[in-house]
């Protein structure tokens, strides 16, 4: 009787062994594409983790707060201490909102400042806030701002236009009072929608990410801390 191919034990083990290669390589090209699927969908602007400061820059408009890196524990994060100064850390970076429309940071705070009224010039100051800037171009007097705050005494989600810029420069209190100090929290927040909210336009992209602890109105000392920095699809 003819023995068949299928079941020559030679030929058998060479079909098991090219079945388990194409299993295989089956499996890396997924974990291959879930990886680049990941890479597209979060857009890394602050890699402080990794020690890095790549492409930020101080700018400042009355005295230089201090930021270094520095770590605690096991993670490196971006360190701001402002004396009675006012100056930030900014990134330029164009993202298009409709891929990557979520920011996501952590941040924590040493001490408050109390008694400012911050929706007043004098009381503009904050221990931690994050910008995002949609500029206007050659018609600078058209460019945008979110500014997300760690507010001392105004309530979490209050909005109010900026004591300085007007309606320009939108503020957001993502925590207020009631928010433990020295104690790492998370945010996340869709900023294509904020704009909408705060703007009453559908912005698709922003051209700039600001970092900034100040204290040069109320003449007072904060120190806060800043983690990595990323914009995500969902």
């Amino acid at each position: 009787m003819r023995q068949e191919p299928f079941l020559d034990s030679a030929y058998t083990t060479r079909c098991k062994n090219l079945s388990r290669a194409l299993n295989l390589l089956t499996g890396f090209l997924l974990i291959l594409a879930v990886e680049n699927a990941g890479a597209e969908s979060r857009l890394l602007l602050g890699e402080f983790s990794r020690n890095q400061l790549d492409g930020w820059e101080q700018q400042g408009a009355d005295g230089e707060t201090q930021y270094q890196l520095e770590k605690i524990g096991d993670l490196t994060v971006l360190k701001a201490n402002s004396q009675a100064s006012a100056s930030g850390m900014f990134k330029e970076q164009h993202i298009d909102l409709e891929k990557t429309p979520f920011i996501n940071w952590s941040w924590r705070i040493s001490n408050r400042l109390y008694g400012l009224i911050e929706q007043t010039k004098a009381g503009d100051d904050y221990a931690a806030r994050l910008y995002v800037v949609v500029k206007g171009g050659l018609a600078f007097w058209q460019t945008k701002a979110i500014n997300y705050v760690w507010a001392s005494n105004t309530t979490k989600e209050t909005v109010w236009p900026n004591a300085y810029a007007g309606e320009q420069l939108m503020m957001l209190a993502l925590r207020g009072p009631e928010a433990p100090i020295n104690v790492w929290h998370t945010e996340k927040r869709n900023v294509r929608a904020d704009l909408q909210k705060l703007f009453g336009e559908d912005i698709r992209y922003i051209d700039a990410v600001a970092l900034m602890t100040d204290t040069d109105n109320s003449h007072s000392q904060a120190s806060a801390f800043y983690g990595d920095i990323w914009f995500s699809r969902d």
